[in-house]
């Protein structure tokens, strides 16, 4: 996946209004269109798509840590949003966008550093004007939840 390195790096809105938010994850996923670069400044990029599911993964490094040296919980919390909004993208249509509205997250744990995690976002509810998903970050090797979340999205019709 490729990730934006200046904002010319991004779509336009008009190409990104000319597909599905599913096209455009896939998108992402193959390398065709960038990534966002908060995943780069994070550590963390997408793993899997597929209509109503999303997956990042990551491996968070000291660089997000707060000063008491354990993982900060906006970086929790911006990956679970991340997840959770693009699995609302992929029910998107072609002429929308989509912004997330509110979300929560639960910490059940502190993710050591290094270690190697999978955030999931999946979708409960996708309307004409809302989209509804939850999410949780585990890890890959011994599947332990660290956090889980919710969302709403507002879905806007542009054209």
């Amino acid at each position: 996946m490729s990730i934006a390195q200046s904002p010319a790096d991004l779509l336009s809105q008009a190409d990104l209004l000319s597909m599905s938010g599913l096209e455009f994850m896939q998108g992402v996923l193959d390398g065709r269109h960038s990534g966002a670069p908060i995943g780069q400044a994070l550590g963390y990029t997408l793993h899997d798509v597929a209509d109503g599911r999303v997956v990042f993964r990551g491996t968070p490094q000291f660089s997000v840590t707060n000063p008491m040296g354990t993982v900060h919980g906006g970086w929790y919390g911006t990956l679970l949003d991340s997840a959770m909004a693009c699995a609302v993208m992929t029910k998107v249509p072609r002429g929308s966008i989509y912004t997330t509205l509110e979300y929560k997250i639960n910490i059940t744990r502190n993710i050591p550093l290094g270690t190697l995690i999978a955030c999931t976002g999946e979708i409960d509810h996708a309307g004409r004007s809302t989209g509804v998903a939850h999410g949780e970050i585990r890890g890959v090797e011994d599947g332990r939840l660290y956090a889980t979340g919710s969302t709403t999205c507002i879905i806007m019709k542009m054209t």
